[in-house]
């Protein structure tokens, strides 16, 4: 039979055909055609999972509404803002993932807004992603001070020893002395800066690895203009100089950025100004760079995998509680755990935690209660304060959730009596109750410059009474009359303090089946406990401390600092 005309297949195959013509007509009527049973698809997807279902294709999307989402973001998860009224957020996704859930989260938390998801198809997507391409392009605005790493490799060259940043304070602009103070913060490995208003002059410290050092002297006359900078920069407000400001800004580094929170006091000569310094790859480190290992390691390595229960740390503030509850989640953290925090504040962002911050109406207790009915695996409570805290946790680690929290006690040891005198019950307390910690940080001696001392007699004794109490079943050895110990005098390295990093100093007490039967008994003393934990081989921080002391890796003097 002789053809008359082209086959269908031979018309869907002419790449551009003329314009008005049979084949380019009938193109489109197929490509509506399959458009349109892609829509159906769609949104017969869209009321399987129980999501609502809208076709963008002619939706108006206001430039405002479209932004809401950045571009990237938007096209690494193949979701759009249709719609944004301040209160109520709507987007459109392709595929309703985890991504997208936290996503939701972050515009809800960043816009205290509502925030619903609709399933789109992606031909839908395409239609509105394509708007993306109309919006002008803006210059992008840095909040905050941005500090070269040229500017940091200056810095490491020209200031050696604090002496340097005073006499280089006294050469730069205004600006730059604001920028210079932070950048050699940053170089010191400082975690506060501190500005005080004298009688005379401005005193510049900074706490390094715990221990306040001045590094500077600037004269009164400059305070005016140094503290309206550092307002300046923190959105506060540079008229009041009567009444307490907290704010905060942000330093971007090249591979990692500070957080900067901003504290001002009046005092009797001016206000006092307290930078704390929060390194987002801080949030990072391991067990094993806390300083935990051996039994303490295993002991902790096994009880955060359990299902649930409570995992308390304990300590006065400075200690490194909320760093060791970091570490805990970062280990934790994956896509298949649902992990939400209430802090006060929040200290460093977690990718994938949804992490929330208590306020004047939004306590311990309250944002406890709305987190459970969240349904998360694990729960990070920042600090237990009250019996009502205290007991909505403990209800949360026996309804199948990780609690991970603080407690203000000086070890381990007191963390039960602690909850005990609090009001917590004792039978509800016991099967909740996995694990304690107790923990102090000690200042690292400088590699450097560190060698071996004798110590004093006295100070030789007190370490031996310490040693000599380790429990014979415990892992460590020690033989008292062979002992080392360590110091350092200072050098340019460590900027003369002969200290250089911190390390944690720890006690683990696994709470055991033992001392639940005795805390139900509701009498159960710190004498108690400790002669439990020595049967079970724990040693204390002070043990711990002094056997990293015999290793070099602190001195004899920090661990009596902080732990005896």
């Amino acid at each position: 039979m002789t053809s008359i005309g082209p086959s269908i297949e031979d018309l869907l195959s002419e790449d551009t055909p003329e314009e008005g013509s049979t084949t380019a007509k009938l193109q489109q009527k197929i490509k509506s055609i399959t458009i349109k049973e892609k829509e159906t698809e769609t949104e017969k997807q869209a009321n399987e999972i129980g999501l609502p279902y809208i076709s963008l294709e002619s939706f108006g999307i206001s430039p405002e509404t479209l932004t809401t989402i950045d571009e990237a973001r938007a096209k690494e998860l193949k979701s759009v803002c249709f719609l944004n009224t301040g209160k109520q957020i709507r987007i459109g996704a392709v595929d309703y993932n985890d991504q997208v859930m936290a996503l939701e989260q972050e515009l809800k938390e960043k816009n205290f807004a509502g925030v619903e998801t609709y399933l789109i198809s992606q031909h839908s997507f395409e239609a509105a992603f394509k708007l993306y391409a109309t919006l002008p392009k803006v210059r992008k605005f840095v909040r905050g001070i941005e500090i070269k790493e040229e500017d940091l490799q200056k810095f490491q060259d020209e200031i050696i020893k604090f002496s340097d940043l005073n006499e280089q304070i006294k050469k730069v602009s205004l600006t730059q002395m604001v920028t210079l103070i932070i950048a050699a913060a940053i170089k010191a490995r400082s975690s506060d800066i501190h500005i005080e208003a004298e009688e005379k002059d401005v005193k510049v410290r900074y706490r390094i690895d715990g221990v306040l050092n001045d590094v500077a002297i600037v004269e009164k006359s400059m305070w005016p203009q140094i503290i309206s900078r550092i307002k300046q920069l923190a959105k506060l407000k540079i008229n009041i100089t009567d009444k307490p400001q907290d704010g905060r800004f942000t330093i971007f580094l090249k591979d990692d950025k500070v957080d900067v929170r901003v504290s001002c006091l009046p005092t009797s000569f001016g206000e006092s100004v307290v930078m704390r310094l929060l390194m987002s790859s801080f949030a990072g480190i391991s067990f094993e760079e806390l300083g935990l290992r051996g039994q303490a390691l295993e002991i902790l390595s096994r009880e955060i995998e359990r299902p649930n229960g409570m995992i308390v740390t304990t300590g006065p503030t400075g200690s490194g509680k909320t760093t060791t509850l970091y570490s805990i989640l970062r280990r934790l953290n994956n896509a298949e755990t649902k992990i939400i925090t209430i802090e006060d504040p929040i200290e460093y962002e977690l990718a994938g935690v949804n992490q929330s911050q208590v306020n004047d109406n939004y306590t311990f207790a309250k944002g406890l209660k709305s987190i459970v009915r969240q349904d998360p695996d694990i729960i990070m409570v920042g600090e237990i304060r009250d019996l009502d805290t205290a007991e909505i946790a403990i209800q949360a680690a026996l309804t199948g959730h990780l609690v991970l929290s603080t407690i203000h006690t000086n070890d381990a040891f007191g963390t039960i009596p602690r909850f005990l005198s609090m009001g917590s019950k004792p039978y509800l307390l016991a099967p909740a109750l996995n694990v304690s910690i107790g923990q102090r940080l000690v200042r690292k001696l400088c590699d450097k410059c560190k060698s071996e001392i004798t110590l004093d007699e006295k100070i030789l004794q007190r370490v031996k009474d310490v040693l000599g109490e380790i429990p014979q079943n415990s892992e460590y050895k020690v033989d008292l009359e062979n002992l080392k110990f360590y110091g350092s005098k200072g050098c340019d390295a460590c900027q003369g303090l002969g200290y250089h990093g911190r390390i944690g100093i720890f006690e683990i007490i696994p709470i055991n089946d033992k001392m639940k039967n005795e805390i139900v008994k509701g009498n159960l003393s710190e004498y108690d406990i400790k002669k439990m934990t020595f049967e079970m081989g724990v040693i204390t921080m002070a043990q711990d401390g002094l056997i990293k002391a015999m290793e070099g890796i602190t001195s004899v003097d920090e661990v009596f600092r902080v732990a005896e």
